[in-house]
């Protein structure tokens, strides 16, 4: 596997591989100060210089780690993508209070603003317009136009939009001239969703697809039971399809998330995985398995079982 790859419209080469930061904003748990720098500097170890985050993120806390432990981390020149569309709003006190919608050029640059604050940048280089599923026409008016402003001023260097849902997302790219996707949970080994329509038309237009969600929120890290499925407990049949994809992995001696990882990029319109980390042994862990080797053989033989569309592989 390349470590980085160029596509379409995206102005520079992305890594094939990202971490992405919602753990370290404390996503399901708390993460504390030394391993958030323990995570990053092991990244900066396995090679993997990509990093996606959010205001969403830990109230801010996900973007202000990366601005303060990248560098002594040893990563010098990494990619990093932000998102847009929501305003974090502190309580008078200054501790953590609403997150608001704003899609005005308005709350877009106040957004963008307050990201490069806390990431201690002059600019980033993907902004994504983050799960503007039922906004269209505030994204029509002024959000989209806003982001090409900025990119226009050099204040960003590619635009985006992140999604959980593969249907609008196809819908803005049909619509509007859009660098790179940022698409969770939809194109893994349990969920094709996103082969549908968006692919397809990424790989007409030229549009860069990041693939987030791998292990659909843990699942296809470890198929236990009181594993989490998208953000829920794991339904009884999705838990034993998961199963039966581990021990068809297991026949050729390949850890399930190997194939989890490498799975998205048998599609040529994905460029890059971003894989969710809260340890340096989870980046160790999860940089092997991105090198692992996957022989044509399983991929055939998870395919005929129906974890891999058939079309991947010709």
């Amino acid at each position: 596997m390349t470590d980085t790859t160029a596509t379409g419209r995206l102005p520079f080469a992305l890594p094939r591989l990202g971490i992405g930061t919602a753990p370290l904003g404390g996503l399901f748990e708390e993460v504390g100060d030394a391993d958030a720098a323990a995570t990053l500097r092991a990244a900066a170890e396995a090679g993997i210089s990509y990093f996606d985050t959010a205001p969403r993120y830990g109230h801010g806390l996900a973007e202000e780690r990366l601005g303060r432990l990248l560098g002594p981390s040893g990563i010098s020149d990494p990619v990093i993508s932000t998102k847009t569309g929501w305003l974090l709003r502190p309580r008078p006190d200054g501790s953590p209070g609403e997150v608001i919608t704003d899609w005005t050029e308005r709350g877009i640059r106040e957004s963008l603003e307050s990201s490069l604050t806390r990431l201690g940048r002059s600019s980033v280089d993907i902004l994504y317009l983050h799960d503007p599923d039922a906004f269209p026409d505030e994204i029509r008016r002024t959000a989209y136009p806003a982001v090409r402003k900025l990119r226009e001023e050099g204040l960003i260097r590619a635009i985006g939009f992140g999604m959980n849902h593969s249907g609008p997302l196809a819908s803005y790219v049909a619509e509007f001239e859009v660098d790179v996707v940022l698409i969770a949970g939809r194109f893994s080994l349990l969920d094709h969703e996103a082969l549908g329509t968006l692919l397809p038309l990424c790989a007409r237009t030229g549009t860069a697809v990041v693939v987030g969600g791998v292990f659909n929120t843990g699942l296809l890290a470890d198929p236990s039971p009181g594993a989490m499925f998208n953000y829920r407990p794991v339904p009884a049949g999705t838990l034993e399809r998961a199963r039966r994809c581990r021990k068809l992995c297991e026949e050729y001696g390949v850890p399930l998330p190997a194939a989890a990882i490498q799975f998205p990029l048998l599609h040529g319109a994905v460029s890059s995985v971003v894989l969710g980390c809260r340890s340096a042994s989870e980046v160790t862990a999860n940089a092997a398995a991105a090198r692992f080797p996957v022989p044509d053989e399983l991929w055939q033989r998870l395919a005929e079982a129906g974890f891999v569309p058939e079309e991947l592989l010709r």
